[in-house]
């Protein structure tokens, strides 16, 4: 378990972002983890969020897995299920430019994640993909940006992994809130290399 402050809630450390993985993800599930993505906070309440979605083993899995960077494929075999994450770069309201579209899709995706963790799945977010490729594969329209993708599963055994991957297969640490936050204006502390 990572270190937390008193008053955090555990989950928040419980999520991390592990490769080995199993299948075994239901449509179900990934309902719910949706519901949990929709009640993010969203500027004008324009929820620009999108998100695009493959089961293993399902027709559509092979328009998601061949985006993937080669590096990706090795692990992202043995998961349940791929997330295509998009947003929707101008407001509804007033068709103007949204700017903060990637940003609200960001609490989007985290309440995602932090719901799988919830319900003991766990979850990958890759930026090693081809975008173009999601774009055209998954037929996204103009006015949508491609974000990242999500690999879903059930925690899997490190040993599944090509062995250049198994001694990453670990949680992270975080920052201390010393070099991430202070009062005031912006200094060089939080500038400060870390660990």
């Amino acid at each position: 378990m990572r270190p937390l402050s008193s008053g955090v809630l555990p989950l928040f450390a419980q999520r991390w972002s592990p490769r080995a993985m199993k299948p075994g993800v239901n449509v179900e599930q990934l309902h719910t983890l949706f519901e949990a993505a929709r009640w993010a906070p969203s500027s004008f309440n324009a929820q620009p969020w999108r998100f695009l979605y493959a089961r293993a083993e399902t027709s559509d899995w092979p328009l998601f897995f061949d985006t993937l960077m080669d590096a990706n494929k090795s692990w992202v075999a043995n998961a349940g299920a791929l997330i295509c994450v998009l947003s929707r770069k101008v407001y509804t309201h007033n068709e103007k430019d949204f700017p903060g579209h990637a940003y609200d899709t960001g609490a989007a995706r985290q309440n995602l994640m932090l719901q799988a963790t919830a319900m003991g799945l766990i979850t990958h977010a890759m930026g090693g993909f081809d975008a173009a490729l999601a774009r055209k594969n998954l037929q996204v329209p103009d006015g949508h940006d491609v974000h990242c993708m999500i690999a879903i599963g059930l925690p899997g055994d490190t040993a599944s992994l090509p062995a250049p991957l198994q001694e990453f297969e670990k949680p992270s640490q975080r920052r201390p809130i010393s070099i991430i936050a202070q009062a005031g204006a912006f200094s060089d502390a939080l500038e400060a290399t870390w660990p």
